[in-house]
């Protein structure tokens, strides 16, 4: 079974995209654009950087840079939590065994 793909229109710094997305997928893309469009805005917004390329560089930098410490973040609380749950599987298992020898 294929997934239907529609056209979505998004509005970056004004400019008018139109992209092909699965139905089930648009509204996080338009999510995604419209969080993209406000970090444009803001960058450009701080004059610190002119032309809306390095404008739209500098945002992909600063979002990839972002998902890059969320991931390491996930990664420390995964392995954190592997280590908890394994911990109380052996108290939880010497419980059992403590109740089976009485």
């Amino acid at each position: 079974m294929t997934k239907k793909t529609l056209p979505v229109s998004i509005t970056i710094m004004g400019k008018e995209y139109k992209i092909a997305c699965d139905a089930d997928s648009q509204d996080d893309l338009i999510q995604s654009a419209q969080q993209l469009d406000i970090q444009m805005r803001k960058l450009r917004d701080s004059g610190k950087i002119v032309g809306p390329e390095r404008i739209a560089v500098m945002t992909a930098l600063n979002l990839a840079h972002e998902l890059q410490i969320l991931k390491s973040q996930n990664e420390l609380l995964n392995q954190q939590l592997s280590e908890c749950l394994s911990k109380m599987t052996h108290k939880i298992e010497n419980v059992l065994e403590n109740q089976q020898t009485r």
